[in-house]
């Protein structure tokens, strides 16, 4: 793709930011603006984190973003990486006949909101070394909190686009070249400079995921798509009595039920 598409999204973005009209905006930065979604962290509780302490704000605290500021809809993001996630969730969750798309079923926003909390700065993990690298078996290995994984991850795979592909950046390129940009990612045929390119397509696939089958209180699987895809009933309901009846048979609930419904 030799030139940049005329509106994309970071420019709707931008104009979000700067207070244009809903309408203009990406079907979740409009929602978001009135329908705010609580953060939350890795082991969910449906409560905002608290606010950084001193302590967190340590070497290892997400480094700040080089883009603009959180557009709106946004607390975590800036612009250019909210025009990453959105794409990126979009690539996997591409709208079609059984679904919305990931951006327009909240799977962004939770993403953000992920990582802006306790999770995403790394509160539980330990990050004062000595780091080595390990073997698959040992797990993360890294000094640094998701946060800064996916932070510097997104400005790595965005530069090696812009060599690539004619100054373009991952929410420029056309399509096919973003499924193909995806999939070198997953195979790890892409080398990025900050990060380890395997850890980085995990962490984002896997916080994607995460969004599009979550419990809708946590931002993502808005008006519960992907519970109501698989037949899931939700919180409320369990499965043992319905085993051997609906054994191999497609099994629908009417309105699944989220943590929100039984308060």
């Amino acid at each position: 793709m030799s030139e940049r598409t005329t509106t994309d999204r970071r420019t709707l973005l931008k104009m979000a930011g700067l207070g244009v009209g809903a309408a203009a905006v990406p079907a979740t930065v409009a929602a978001q603006q009135t329908d705010p979604i609580p953060q939350v962290g890795a082991a969910p509780v449906p409560a905002p984190p608290a606010p950084p302490s001193s302590h967190d704000m340590s070497a290892h605290a997400a480094p700040a973003p080089t883009g603009e500021a959180p557009p709106a809809g946004y607390i975590f993001l800036d612009t250019e990486e909210a025009a990453f996630i959105e794409t990126f969730v979009d690539t996997l969750i591409p709208a079609d006949e059984l679904s919305a798309s990931g951006t327009e079923l909240g799977v962004a926003a939770f993403i953000d909101r992920q990582l802006y909390s306790g999770w995403g700065r790394g509160n539980h993990m330990y990050l004062q070394g000595p780091f080595r690298e390990g073997t698959p078996e040992q797990g993360y290995q890294l000094a640094l909190a998701p946060a800064d994984v996916v932070r510097l991850g997104i400005a790595d795979v965005n530069a090696w686009v812009r060599k690539a592909h004619a100054d373009n950046s991952f929410d420029t390129v056309d399509d096919a070249v973003r499924v193909e940009i995806v999939t070198a990612l997953e195979a790890d045929r892409i080398a990025l400079d900050a990060v380890p390119t395997r850890v980085f397509f995990n962490m984002l696939f896997q916080l994607a995921m995460d969004g599009f089958f979550s419990d809708p209180i946590y931002g993502g699987n808005r008006g519960k798509a992907s519970w109501k895809l698989l037949g899931y009933p939700g919180v409320g309901e369990m499965y043992s009595d319905k085993i051997a009846e609906w054994r191999n048979k497609p099994f629908r609930v009417e309105e699944p039920l989220s943590i929100q419904d039984m308060s």
